[in-house]
């Protein structure tokens, strides 16, 4: 599916509470309850292949560790991933394509972790209440990254809407960041970026991005919006939607203050001191 005004779109699509937006980092508040989310069986190699499939507006698997802690009030399941991109070339980024920016940078690519409500058997069944998914989101930047060598040699092989491989399973984890990178993050109410639009989506977006070279990127152009002779799948990400007063969460981790603000404390303290001296 190619973003923008799709004919026929769902009413929510034109909600209130719509996905992507751009996180304007001098408004983000800080949030002390969201600590560091817990990763249950990502570390682990599942027994069944992992079905990747061309499903016409991204690459979609088939998984199953959890998620909770991190504000959330349940545990949530992995049912899925995809990545949205831009123009790639083996040479440059022609255009970026991850559907949220910070302050107004986008990333060449993100990459989203589609989890439903633990008690949900299905995607159907989450949707049918308020807080039914919670997304994971990673920006992707370059540099090489050889975890991805397996997924990514079988794009050759769907290349086509509705062609699938099978692929051997991987410790999702392997995909990310390592744990301890990924205290830092924003939280807040969304939706889905594609039709149904579904407006109860959790999104977590994280500030390490994970690690693909241009050549692992340029791999995703093989991919087609459709069947042979049809558009090749490039910017496939919705653009920016309009916040409408919702209010962007950041977990700000148990670390120090970046060094600007730590320069600016010790300038202050300098003044007062100067001050109390005189």
């Amino acid at each position: 599916l190619q973003p923008g005004p799709w004919p026929a779109a769902p009413p929510d699509c034109r909600g209130e509470r719509q996905s992507p937006v751009n996180i304007v980092t001098r408004n983000v508040v800080y949030e002390k309850s969201l600590k560091p989310l817990s990763f249950e069986g990502y570390d682990v190699r599942g027994s069944a292949q992992w079905n990747l499939e061309n499903n016409g507006h991204t690459v979609a698997l088939d998984t199953s560790p959890k998620i909770g802690g991190g504000g959330l009030e349940r545990k949530y399941k992995a049912v899925e991933f995809h990545f949205h991109w831009g123009v790639l070339s083996e040479q440059q980024i022609v255009s970026p394509g991850s559907e949220h920016s910070i302050d107004g940078e986008k990333y060449p690519m993100e990459l989203h972790i589609v989890h439903i409500r633990e008690d949900a058997s299905d995607m159907t069944e989450a949707k049918k209440t308020p807080d039914g998914l919670a997304v994971l989101a990673f920006f992707v930047k370059v540099e090489e990254n050889k975890n991805y060598e397996t997924l990514l040699s079988e794009l050759k092989n769907i290349k086509y809407k509705g062609q699938s491989a099978q692929v051997d399973p991987l410790p999702l984890s392997s995909l990310l960041p390592p744990e301890e990178d990924l205290e830092r993050y924003f939280r807040y109410q969304g939706s889905l970026t594609t039709p149904d639009c579904y407006q109860g989506v959790i999104w977590t977006i994280f500030e390490t991005p994970v690690q693909l070279s241009l050549l692992q990127l340029s791999q995703f152009a093989a991919l087609h919006f459709d069947g042979k002779n049809s558009t090749p799948m490039l910017e496939n990400f919705r653009p920016a939607q309009p916040l409408n007063g919702r209010e962007v969460l950041w977990s700000g981790a148990s670390i120090a203050l970046p060094r600007a603000q730590l320069l600016l404390l010790a300038l202050a303290l300098t003044c007062t001191l100067s001050s109390l001296s005189h």
